[in-house]
């Protein structure tokens, strides 16, 4: 099964799915709208970068998604891609690509980790085996974030620029369907988790609301503020 790729992913995701006997499989839709309290605020923002995962209720190891291995690349004082979606127990590569050090770290939820100072052209890596969202962060340049999801299961896509979500060849049966989206508090998204049924006629999750909550700011690694930048070989 080869899912659907956003622009956000760095490298198509290969999964294994075996075969689910004479199970009806079938194509999932949904359509995503971001909106803002503010009416000018909302009429710039995009429906991209929103991820929707189904997990199935029933204990199936057949659903699984092979791990593979990735890259987040830190370049001009920034991660590319901003967002990566990868199976369960894959790796993903660190390369510094800056003429100066970078520290990346994850301290919140997730997989948690923290690579130390490394320089130009080093390179380090970390296995994602602990499911859900990971917030990654450099401990030297506040403005560099990124987000690893790392999951199970193989019934996931992320949102394009109009909202659209495209879910292949999913099995008829239970799921429980969850949402990720930036901007979008926790209160919020953990409502938007529900039990849906999915089979020949029922293919459609329907309109899904998401309002922007706005910027969250973070701390270093030390729990503290971040230093005012100033020149420096970092």
């Amino acid at each position: 099964m080869t899912l659907h790729c956003a622009r956000f992913i760095a490298a198509p995701l290969m999964l294994l799915l075996c075969s689910t006997g004479h199970t009806q499989s079938v194509d999932v839709m949904a359509h995503v709208q971001f909106t803002h309290a503010d009416k000018v605020r909302a009429a710039h923002l995009q429906s991209s970068g929103v991820v929707i995962w189904l997990n199935p209720t029933s204990d199936d190891p057949q659903a699984s998604a092979k791990p593979g291995h990735f890259r987040l690349v830190q370049k001009d004082k920034s991660f590319h891609p901003h967002l990566l979606v990868v199976p369960l127990g894959s790796s993903v590569d660190f390369p510094n690509m800056d003429p100066f050090f970078h520290n990346v770290f994850s301290q919140f939820n997730g997989k948690r980790f923290d690579l130390g100072l490394y320089d130009e052209g080093s390179n380090k890596t970390v296995r994602f085996d602990h499911e859900g969202v990971s917030y990654i962060f450099c401990n030297i340049h506040p403005e560099m974030s990124a987000v690893v999801i790392a999951l199970s299961s193989p019934y996931v896509d992320i949102s394009s620029q109009d909202g659209k979500i495209e879910l292949h060849d999913v099995p008829s049966g239970s799921y429980e369907m969850h949402v990720w989206a930036e901007g979008a508090d926790s209160k919020q998204l953990n409502a938007l988790t529900r039990v849906v049924r999915i089979g020949p006629s029922q293919t459609d999750l329907g309109a899904i609301q998401l309002v922007e909550s706005g910027a969250h700011t973070h701390k270093n690694k030390y729990g503290q503020d971040y230093f005012p930048e100033r020149e420096t070989t970092y």
